[in-house]
């Protein structure tokens, strides 16, 4: 997708739930004009409403709000209904509610209840999708089509039993026996003869065996981006040139993301970062780890911020509002990781519903007497100053894998610590030491592009896909610096732990190491480990390993492998292979990591000097530095540069004030 030249701000707007008062529509037109929204998604649940009952269509309501919007100067993201059908589609078609493990069949409700293999809901999805791309594939509204809503959930019906299983046929060939060997069916007199005698896993059933399990996840996750492939179908073939996306939600690990993302024209994710109930700094730094997830998983490409709330939502235990400035600020935190829009949910309040405590731009009182629209309006004015950033980059020399089958498998087996596994906040832990020095990460699966990193890490890297074994050598001889931490490669793709000593086959050459045991840490009983003179806390899993020509940096120094190696380096071709044998809390990882950023002079994207406790980031030719702490802070600026936000000149020591924020150029590349 090109870059469209202006940030894109708006969000989801639902005027079919004002169709008895349509006056309501001609105000949230002039309203957002007011706002600086200058797009809005719209049909996201109008289901009901365009087809109230089957072949019966009334388009009516849309084809005023499209026109309305394009007189007003406002885009559309037309959205597919698909998230939540119409009551008459489950009554008269039953077989498209999805069944739980219980065998129980859902009754109509809730969203996302839909059999994502019935032909029956398939074909009804096209076939309004064909109609809605037919009907507006000229309309000078039509900006970008949004599919369904944040896919999620699974069917165990008999139809998704007989999908899963033809699943399996393709993935072992069609050869039982294969099978049998991949998921070691010998253990527990579990040898199947027949692929009828293969179901879904299930809390009556079964449920031990972790490769059927890893099977499923793929099958569910195949299973949406299939569900997806069908929906696009036509508006493909009808509106080739306008780009196709779909809402998803940060680490929710029941689809595959890293697969679905290269099936879109533009990533999408929904962002809550919980600013109203945790300590905002902490927020902001771990929400670091998860836009650049999104920014990486498009290749390094822009990414639309497609839903965030104002003010506060209604679904946390406790919802509490936004204080000012947060929102501005925590969207401006977005597009300085790739954003090239800020949208919200909602545009209006609902009366009713599930969602009517949720916030939005437009509250009860229908006006733009509050604090939430006069703070979206001025970020608004903020937001169409930073036109030039669309489609900028922020170019890496590390990456951090974390890998979305990876999160599945390290899930599954039982052993060693089965209370803390945490593989995303592990992934997080080693993003947060470059993100914290203002050194752009990546965040890139197992079997995504090496060679244009200089350093990769691999937490918990537990599983190796198919080949990606061969590609660690490579990266590490022709020069790269890989670093590996516990229970790495312990595994295959099914789940088969390698046969020959750990890590897998060659591997342990190229790390030199090999490991001889884990250990599962208890809570109160953390050891400890040595490295570079400084002792650290050995926490939920360590590995006992012996160096087998790598250079020992630290030794483990409590518990009956003492004085066994704890961190190693081992040169291999070019390059170099560390390995991390433990976990620790985030003083490890960020003084190992300091090591290596000074071995390997990597540097900041700019010279900026700042504390650690300020975020900065590089997009393009701007530089964003954030605040989200309760006190002022200061940079100090090694040139002169140009506040975009208050038009000035600035040098020397630049104040930035409590949850604040402010946006620099560099005055010699002015345009």
């Amino acid at each position: 997708m090109e870059p469209l030249g202006y940030i894109v701000h708006g969000g989801d707007y639902n005027p079919d739930q004002w169709i008895d008062t349509p006056e309501i529509w001609d105000e949230d037109m002039r309203l957002m004009k007011e706002a600086g929204i200058n797009s809005a998604t719209v049909g996201i649940f109008a289901w009901s409403l365009i087809e109230p009952e089957e072949g019966v269509y009334d388009f009516s309501f849309l084809d005023t709000i499209l026109d309305k919007m394009h007189k007003n100067g406002i885009k559309a993201i037309l959205a597919t209904p698909s998230g939540a059908r119409p009551p008459w589609l489950s009554q008269k078609y039953p077989e498209v509610l999805r069944v739980e493990e219980t065998g129980i069949r859902n009754e109509f409700g809730v969203r996302h209840n839909h059999c994502l293999t019935s032909p029956v809901y398939r074909e009804k999805v096209q076939n309004i999708n064909r109609l809605l791309a037919e009907r507006y594939k000229d309309h000078p509204a039509l900006m970008m089509w949004h599919i369904s809503n944040e896919y999620s959930g699974e069917c165990h019906c008999e139809k998704c039993q007989k999908a899963f299983r033809e699943w399996l046929k393709k993935e072992y060939h069609n050869d039982l026996n294969e099978l049998n060997f991949k998921w070691w069916n010998g253990f527990w007199s579990h040898r199947v003869t027949d692929w009828e005698q293969i179901s879904s896993p299930k809390f009556r059933g079964e449920n031990h065996v972790s490769a059927l399990k890893l099977c499923w996840n793929r099958f569910v996750s195949d299973s949406h981006i299939s569900f997806f492939e069908n929906e696009i179908k036509p508006l493909r073939e009808i509106t080739p040139d306008i780009p196709i996306t779909t809402n998803m939600m940060g680490t929710y690990n029941g689809i595959d993301y890293q697969k679905l993302a290269k099936k879109l024209d533009i990533v999408s994710y929904d962002s809550y970062p919980p600013f109203d109930a945790e300590d905002p700094l902490e927020v902001a730094k771990s929400w670091t780890f998860i836009y650049d997830i999104y920014r990486s998983m498009g290749g390094n490409k822009p990414f639309f911020l497609m839903e965030s709330s104002p003010s506060l939502v209604n679904w946390r235990d406790v919802n509490k509002l936004l204080m000012p400035g947060r929102h501005a600020q925590s969207s401006m935190l977005a597009v300085s990781h790739g954003a090239d829009s800020v949208q919200y949910f909602q545009w209006r309040k609902s009366r009713g519903g599930h969602e009517k405590f949720h916030g939005a731009v437009v509250d009860h009182i229908g006006t733009n007497e509050t604090r939430v629209f006069r703070e979206v309006a001025k970020l608004g004015e903020q937001l169409k100053k930073l036109g030039e950033v669309t489609g900028g980059k922020c170019e890496s020399r590390v990456a951090v894998i974390c890998d979305w089958e990876n999160s599945w498998a390290t899930t599954h087996f039982h052993g060693y610590n089965n209370l803390r596994r945490d593989y995303f906040d592990e992934c997080q832990k080693w993003h947060l030491p470059f993100s914290l020095r203002g050194i752009p990460c990546d965040v890139i699966s197992e079997t995504d592009d090496y060679s244009s990193y200089d350093l990769i890490i691999a937490p918990f890297m537990y599983m190796l896909k198919t080949n990606v074994e061969e590609k660690i050598r490579s990266f590490v001889k022709n020069g790269g610096s890989f670093v590996a931490t516990y229970l790495f490669a312990v595994a295959d793709k099914d789940d088969m732990v390698y046969y020959g000593g750990l890590p897998a086959n060659g591997l342990k050459e190229v790390f030199g190491i090999w490991a001889e045991e884990s250990d599962g840490i208890p809570e109160g009983r953390e050891g400890t480990a040595e490295y570079n003179s400084k002792e650290y806390k050995t926490q939920h899993i360590c590995d006992v390993i012996h160096s087998k020509g790598a250079e020992v940096l630290g030794t483990y120094t409590s518990d009956f492998y003492a004085g066994e190696p704890s961190v190693t380096r081992n040169s291999y071709g070019k390059g170099k292979a560390y390995y991390a044998a433990f976990r620790n809390d985030e003083d490890f990882a960020d003084d190992f990591c300091s090591d290596l950023i000074k071995e390997l002079c990597i540097k900041p994207s700019t010279d900026i000097i700042f504390p650690r406790d300020i975020i900065i980031r590089k997009r393009g030719e701007l530089i964003f530095i954030l605040n989200f702490t309760d006190e002022e802070k200061a940079v100090t600026l090694d040139k002169t540069y140009y506040d975009i936000l208050s038009e000035t000149d600035v040098t020397g020591i630049l104040p930035i004030p409590e949850n604040g924020y402010c946006i620099l150029k560099q005055k010699e590349i002015l345009k």
